[in-house]
């Protein structure tokens, strides 16, 4: 007798691609696509091209298994708003304003049982819960590095949102007043010092400061230079490279410790391309973490790599939003 599968569709929107993914309970991503983030500002036809994408989607899943039950889409996107079901102001998307995406995605998907979207940080955090390594922990808080320093933090077994959908800005708190010009167009931000353009800013910083033209780094142009080519410096044993992780471990470390004194969660899990460093990130960021806590947080909060697939972990994380609605 065939059974029933019980599945969910992720969705994660970024800047240049947009993609989607049919996720078993496990957190296996059985088939996965993606479209063009729309350039033309024109938001209804991206709605239109993405329900087609996902009706593409269940019609492929459904041909490997017919006996398929989809329960919902769960979606990560930049300025992503739990509560209202809009992205609001999203700097790297070419819409503009108030986009109430999940009422127009309803559209397309009257009977779908579970419909939601959060920003990507917090998609993630919800994903590291129920398929990750937080899946016993009621209290934990989840960094994303990359392009910029995103969060998502989990207090009593559920997502903090705040009063307007958008707590937990951590990568925004000030680490050096008046310091390095943040993406937010505020000064001396954590993300300005821990993404993966903070780190390049830093390798130039001290490449200026030791006049290091031997460097392994010298030679690269600004635009040309990215946080792996600093990893594979430092693993070579390049000088600038590897001081350039143990500054940032220092920023993050220093960073954390702030989350932990207002949150004090069992672990903080760090997600996103430079983490793929291991210990030449983690542990800079340990030491730090622990000079700066208090003494009834020290050695008590563990800072761990997440366990969601690197290459997938964006739509398992939105998908598992599915889940959390239906648990409601």
């Amino acid at each position: 007798m065939n059974t029933t599968k019980k599945v969910a569709i992720g969705v994660d929107v970024g800047g240049t691609n947009t993609a989607i993914g049919v996720v078993d309970p496990e957190g296996n991503v059985m088939i996965k696509d993606n479209i063009p983030t729309a350039t033309h500002g024109n938001f209804e036809k991206f709605i239109e091209d993405l329900a087609t994408a996902i009706q593409g989607q269940i019609a492929s899943a459904k041909l490997l298994n017919e006996n398929l039950e989809f329960l919902g889409v769960g979606i990560g996107a930049p300025n992503g708003n739990y509560y209202s079901g809009t992205i609001e102001y999203a700097p790297n998307l070419s819409f503009k304003g108030v986009l109430h995406f999940v009422k127009l995605i309803r559209n397309y998907f009257p009977e779908m049982p579970a419909l939601a979207l959060t920003n990507d940080a917090n998609a993630a955090a919800i994903g590291e819960m129920i398929y990750g390594g937080a899946r016993d922990m009621k209290n934990f808080v989840m960094y994303t590095l990359g392009t910029g320093v995103g969060s998502g933090v989990v207090v009593n077994g559920d997502l903090v949102y705040g009063h307007d959908g958008f707590a937990g800005e951590c990568g925004h708190t000030t680490l050096i007043p008046g310091g390095r010009l943040c993406g937010c167009g505020a000064l001396g931000h954590l993300e300005a010092y821990c993404s993966a353009p903070g780190m390049k800013r830093t390798a130039f910083e001290l490449m200026v400061q030791y006049n290091a033209t031997d460097s392994l780094l010298a030679n690269k142009s600004y635009n040309e230079l990215d946080s792996k080519m600093i990893y594979d410096a430092a693993v070579a044993g390049d000088f600038v490279a590897k001081l350039v992780f143990e500054k940032t471990g220092h920023w993050l470390g220093q960073g954390l410790a702030d989350t932990v004194h207002h949150l004090s969660p069992e672990a903080i899990f760090l997600f996103g391309g430079p983490t793929a460093a291991g210990d030449l990130i983690f542990k800079p960021t340990i030491e730090s973490m622990e000079k700066h806590l208090l003494p009834i947080f020290k050695n008590k909060i563990k800072v761990l790599p997440s366990q969601l697939k690197p290459g997938d972990a964006a739509i398992v994380g939105a998908s598992a939003l599915v889940w959390q609605e239906l648990k409601k």
